[in-house]
């Protein structure tokens, strides 16, 4: 068979003599693969494109430029373990019969146009000598600058194997210098971010989390190119994982002061088993590059986020009031229904019933028990969900729930029927993670469950009108009962796990394709673009205070779109209902609070704020974002929205440090994105009853005045948070 294998190989080196040069072009950006002499697959250009694509094939692979005869091949395209390589490989392998190296040589590609936008290129490799094949496909959304890649992996030997690592995405870039910004956290303290100058060696960014992987670590980064990029300058590329698991980051220079970036799922005790004839699919590392700065790619990933990744990404979103910082587990029947009437008098679309409704064996008072029993608990609910929905509905508003079914916790009729269900190591003590564990979804029955869970609440309650999924245990004692009765490798669980989870996603919203639901993990514990094709929104972070919010939302929103990130008014702070509704109103608005416990100002504050925020919502969740001052570093803050035809725009500035004499310290504002050609008005929004703005309405000021020369909000420590509405003045 090897010896069929290398005449075919030889076949395929002799018709691809010529050098291979395959441009993977946006309408800015270009990534260019080239076939070498040796008919390895390399990546020769990343960066603006040429305005003739012919002129790639004088790049030619140069070996004094890229290559160490010492220390292997740095530029590979997909860079393999075993053979000629000595550093990170993007794919590791045993064969059927052991042996450990793989080589892979270029057969073919294809271009494929999927409609005007968006063209997908795969291309072909092969080993000579071992009947493996892998195929990189590039996938390119031209207005947007974003190249979503993946890869498939097939075996076609006579025996299974094994795969050690195998990475979606495999880039080689050439710089002066390279600068990583990327982040850490826990619990409440998500998106916190670090700069970095990368040096020699390998800097990783990982998560071994399993379920809510990005709690300490999100799958996103960026990556400036010479010298740090900042908002309206410089390279920079935004890179993410689209897996809601394990994923890895690596970002290796090498002997040539040149970058690697390996991405893709977490090899760590994930070794995948294929046997002849199966295929392995990787997730979708998610790349947009620009040379205007972080700004512009962040736009242009929120453009490509709305119209191809998130869920009704250009649709609408209703704004809800949530009882869970209003009651916690400590409510009833007539609690609830008495909180729908402040629902509608604060003006939101809905009413969200958040956890603790459920379990009757092991009721759900806390968090320590009833996790996986699913029916409504008698005691708080007598006559059921249903009875919530109808009063709801009755109030005015619509009506939602509060999930979490992959968990469970051990103190449960779930747990004492189905131990097997449960991912834990069977001959050690149990470690809790919230007082509960992991469903294992590798499992099709424990899928079928997790389904029921929501087709059921759906199906007794058709007029449920939106789902709130949370998940809010990470993964200990990695073991999963059906994998071991299957004969399956125990380090299949991890990728099996995710994959699990997306068939029942996929289900669901083949039944349910237009209900809303959000993404939530005790805050940002699992967002990312894989599993927001079946969200509508996220959840931030439980953590609501505005002030804090002000710095997460600024770092979240690098990568995704305010339509998507859900941001509360709840009591966690002690500033006014202002300044917290005003912060939340750069996203997705909601409420945590009791209405009944606001003043008359207050509640007529709310009720105004709604109203400016139907006015603006399209302009914020549909608009250009401009982040005109940085909070971090400054003393107060301030972003922009733009709606596309520049007809609109809202500017949310914060007081970040009250310290005094600030009024002296605060600049005019130079606003973003306006036609310099248009006229506009500027209002102040959101004003407290009882006060008055100091912004001249009567005033109508050039785009290009606003741009050059600016706006001051008049922040000060009487007026900590303003919001500025400009409209254009028809003539």
């Amino acid at each position: 068979m090897k010896n069929i294998n290398l005449i075919l190989f030889l076949f395929w080196f002799n018709t691809n003599a010529q050098m291979i040069t395959i441009p993977v072009e946006t309408k800015d950006n270009a990534l260019v693969l080239q076939t070498d002499k040796e008919n390895r697959l390399r990546m020769t250009y990343f960066g603006k494109k040429l305005k003739s694509a012919t002129e790639y094939e004088n790049l030619k692979v140069s070996s004094a430029r890229y290559d160490e005869a010492n220390a292997g091949i740095a530029s590979s395209a997909y860079t393999p373990s075993g053979t000629w390589n000595l550093g990170e490989p993007a794919i590791e392998v045993i064969h059927a019969d052991g042996n450990t190296s793989l080589e892979l040589k270029y057969v073919s590609h294809k271009v494929e146009k999927i409609e005007e936008n968006v063209s997908l290129i795969s291309v072909f490799l092969k080993d000579p000598l071992y009947s493996t094949e892998v195929t990189l496909f590039y996938k390119t959304f031209s207005n947007e600058n974003v190249i979503e890649q993946w890869t498939v992996i097939k075996n076609l030997e006579k025996g299974v194997l094994k795969l050690k690592k195998y990475a979606s995405a495999n880039l080689h870039f050439v710089a002066k210098d390279f600068f990583l910004h990327h982040y850490h956290g826990e619990w409440a303290k998500e998106m916190k971010p670090e700069d970095t100058k990368l040096t020699a060696g390998i800097k990783t960014l990982d998560s071994k989390l399993n379920t809510r992987a990005n709690i300490y670590q999100p799958p996103t980064f960026q990556l400036s190119f010479d010298e740090q990029a900042t908002e309206d300058h410089g390279k920079v590329l935004m890179g993410t994982l689209g897996w809601s698991g394990n994923f890895r980051f690596d970002f290796e220079k090498d002997n040539y002061q040149n970058l690697k970036l390996i991405a893709g799922i977490n090899p760590h005790a994930a070794e995948y088993s294929l046997n002849p004839n199966e295929e392995f699919k990787t997730p979708s590392f998610i790349g947009c590059y620009s040379e205007n700065g972080q700004g512009q790619a962040s736009r242009d990933m929120h453009n490509w986020a709305r119209k191809y990744r998130i869920l009704d990404g250009e649709g609408t979103r209703m704004t809800l009031l949530n009882n869970w910082e209003a009651t916690y587990f400590d409510f009833d029947e007539n609690k609830i229904t008495g909180l729908f009437k402040g629902a509608k008098d604060l003006g939101v679309d809905m009413f969200l019933l958040d956890d603790g409704w459920f379990a009757n064996k092991y009721p759900r008072n806390g968090d320590v028990a009833g996790l996986g029993d699913w029916q409504e608990n008698k005691k708080k609910l007598p006559n059921g969900i249903g009875f919530l929905v109808k009063e709801a509905t009755k109030a005015g508003v619509k009506f939602g729930i509060w999930v979490e079914p992959e968990m469970v916790n051990p103190k449960s009729e779930l747990y004492e029927k189905h131990l097997d269900w449960v991912i834990r190591e069977p001959n050690r003590p149990e470690t809790y993670f919230r007082n509960q564990l992991p469903l294992d979804l590798s499992n099709p029955e424990v899928q079928d469950f997790v389904f029921g869970v929501l087709d059921g609440l759906f199906t007794k309650n058709p007029e449920l009108a939106f789902i709130k999924w949370d998940c809010n245990a990470v993964t200990y004692n990695a073991h999963s009962a059906y994998l071991e009765k299957m004969k399956k490798p125990q380090t299949h669980l991890y990728v099996d796990y995710v994959n699990g989870l997306y068939k029942v996603l996929q289900r669901l919203r083949a039944k349910y394709p237009k209900i809303p639901m959000m993404l939530c993990s005790g805050g940002g514990g699992r967002v990312d673009y894989e599993a927001l094709k079946y969200f509508t929104e996220f959840w931030v972070s439980d953590n609501t205070d505005p002030l804090e919010r002000i710095f997460m939302q600024w770092e979240y929103s690098y990568y995704y779109p305010a339509i998507a990130s859900c941001n509360h008014i709840t009591d966690w702070s002690k500033v006014g209902i202002k300044y917290r509704t005003d912060v939340a109103m750069m996203g997705k608005m909601g409420y945590d609070i009791v209405v009944d416990k606001l003043d008359e100002k207050e509640l007529l504050f709310s009720q105004n704020a709604l109203k400016n925020y139907s006015n603006l919502k399209e302009t914020i969740w549909k608009g250009d974002l401009y982040r005109l001052i940085n909070p971090f570093g400054n003393q107060m803050a301030a972003v922009e929205y733009v709606k596309k035809d520049k007809s609109k725009a809202v500017i949310f500035n914060y007081l970040i440090e009250n310290r005094f004499d600030m009024n002296s310290l605060i600049p005019d504002i130079k606003l973003k994105g306006l036609d310099p050609e248009k006229k506009y008005s500027i209002k102040e929004i959101n004003v407290f009853p009882g006060t008055k703005s100091s912004i001249d309405e009567k005033m109508e000021y050039s785009g290009d005045y606003l741009m050059k020369i600016g706006i001051n909000p008049a922040i000060n420590h009487q007026r900590t948070s303003v919001v500025l509405e400009i409209n254009e003045v028809k003539q």
